[in-house]
């Protein structure tokens, strides 16, 4: 079994250089550390919270933009050729090194930004008409859409067994993660701890990548928190006591020699999907059924889990 610590330094392969980032001196990293002080801020996450200082929304020009971390969702309205474009979602049994995948991620330069946690306190968020005014959003516009369709999934209720929340700041994710996991049905003592991706900022161009080692993700509770559409970087975070499992995935092109893209992606498994919306995407793409095999899919840029091994005593 790794231990946290560890797993992460395969994760963040940069963690001993995140905190010398530019966001390092900012109230979310230092919340970060004190929440999660076995787990650097991965470097996407750095990214968003300082473009979220440096070029806040709130001055920015919102356009509708495809999102593909919100293609995980159970309910998403993914079309089944833009997921089958991105190599998002891929079955079990090829989580094996030497397995190849054709993927794509987009780059991160259109993500959504982080916003300070103040700033995220006082920017309307569940009101659709203040969001579309805040933001100068036509409302009859397909950014508008995107934005009901987020509000709209936010506060549509829980699945059957699911707990769920929509974040609008880097601290009300990690403590919102945070205390589902240890208001969870037999939570018990032990540690938390974060996980993301670890992919170039430019992101990875379409071509098949080869599968160098797979590296399970041990616990016992998971927490998924995917961005969704939206002017600014909210998280929507479910946790579910359906069968879940975690692996860290290193991919590296086969074009390019030394200089190949290459990432660790992080990647949930799906053990059971007979609660999945029948007309999910990953069913059409990898030919199967709610119950039947797993579904497993990456975490895209700056896409967060939260994972908790419980204590056991004696």
């Amino acid at each position: 079994m790794y231990h946290p610590t560890a797993l992460l330094l395969l994760v963040v392969v940069a963690a001993t250089v995140v905190y010398g980032h530019a966001a390092a001196d900012t109230p979310a990293a230092q919340f970060w550390e004190q929440s999660l002080p076995d787990s650097p801020m991965p470097t996407a996450v750095a990214d968003l919270v300082r473009k979220g200082i440096d070029h806040s929304p709130l001055l920015e020009h919102y356009s509708a933009l495809p999102s593909i971390s919100s293609c995980v969702l159970v309910d998403n309205i993914c079309s089944p050729r833009t997921v089958a474009e991105t190599g998002l979602f891929f079955r079990q049994t090829q989580l094996r090194p030497g397995t190849i995948m054709t993927v794509s991620f987009p780059s991160a330069d259109d993500e959504p930004a982080i916003l300070p946690h103040d700033v995220a306190e006082k920017t309307p968020f569940a009101n659709l008409d203040d969001v579309l005014a805040t933001f100068h959003i036509s409302p009859g516009s397909t950014a508008a859409a995107q934005v009901r369709d987020t509000l709209r999934r936010c506060q549509a209720p829980p699945l059957a067994g699911e707990i769920k929340s929509c974040t609008t700041s880097l601290e009300t994710t990690v403590r919102s993660a945070v205390d589902d996991m240890i208001g969870g049905a037999g939570a018990g003592d032990g540690v938390v701890w974060a996980v993301a991706s670890e992919l170039p900022r430019g992101g990875l161009p379409r071509q098949p990548y080869v599968v160098r080692a797979v590296t399970p993700v041990h616990g016992d509770l998971y927490v998924a928190c995917h961005k969704m559409p939206f002017p600014y970087a909210v998280y929507q975070c479910h946790m579910t006591k359906l069968g879940y499992e975690a692996h860290v995935v290193s991919l590296r092109g086969i074009h390019g020699g030394a200089a190949a893209a290459a990432a660790d992606m992080l990647a949930y498994c799906h053990m059971d999907t007979s609660s999945w919306n029948p007309a999910h995407p990953a069913f059409e793409v990898l030919h199967t059924s709610p119950g039947g095999s797993p579904v497993c899919h990456f975490m895209p840029y700056a896409d967060l889990g939260f994972v908790k091994k419980i204590n056991v005593r004696a």
